[in-house]
This record gives C-alpha cells, structure tokens and sequence, in this order.
C-alpha cells in the first residue's frame, strides 16, 4: 500500500516562501511521476506543478510560472514544491500525488493522494 504524506506548510506573509515535502512509503517514488495540487476554499482541486518519473519534465500552472518549482530525491523517498513570492491568492490546503504514468502533466489523473497541508498567505 503507497501512502504520502505532506509536510511543511503553514503561515507565512505575502512575498515569503514555503518548501512543501512529500514522502512516498510502501513503494519507491521512482516508480510514479510525482504532481502537486491544491484546493481553496470554495473552489475545485486545480494542477499546480508535475514532474516526470525521471525528473526532466516539469509542468506548471500558468499562475505558478517563475514562482514554485517542483523537484523529486528518489534517494529520499521525497518529493518537495518550493513556493517562492507568495500570494495571498496561494492561499490552499496542498495535496500531493502520485501516478504510475511516466509524466504527471496538467491533465494527469493521479492514482494516489496525499491527505494535504494548509498553507496560509497573509497580506
């Protein structure tokens, strides 16, 4: 059984930066392609950052583009989203997830989720 789990959310003021982790158990992640959503209140879960199994594919939503990057350690188990220039509008319970699919792109259905981590951005 994969389990993820997120860590590293939180509070922060607009401008600052998170680092968020994800780490994979029962299998290892260089089996799946690794991607990061998130949900607002009130609105649909949204694609925010993909990587592929290997790791030289990145995707990213239009209104992360510059900010966040998206990286994996294979050696670690770990997947991570670093959030750089934080926007209230960021604000989000982020999940992570999994795919047994060789990339994880903007319309990827993932076949594992992580249980999320709030993070909070204030102005």
């Amino acid at each position: 059984q994969v389990q993820l789990v997120e860590s590293g959310g939180g509070l922060v003021q607009a401008g600052g930066s998170l680092r968020l982790s994800c780490s994979v158990s029962g299998r290892t992640l260089s089996s799946y392609a690794m991607g990061w959503f998130r949900q607002a209140p009130g609105k649909e879960r949204e694609f925010v950052a993909g990587i592929t199994r290997s790791g030289g594919g990145l995707y990213y939503t239009d209104s992360v583009k510059g900010r966040f990057i998206i990286s994996r350690d294979n050696a670690k188990n770990t997947a991570y989203l670093q959030m750089n220039s934080l926007k209230p509008e960021d604000t989000a319970v982020y999940y992570c997830a999994a795919t047994w699919n060789a990339i994880f792109a903007t319309t990827t259905r993932p076949d594992y989720w992580g249980q999320g981590t709030q993070v909070t951005v204030s102005s």
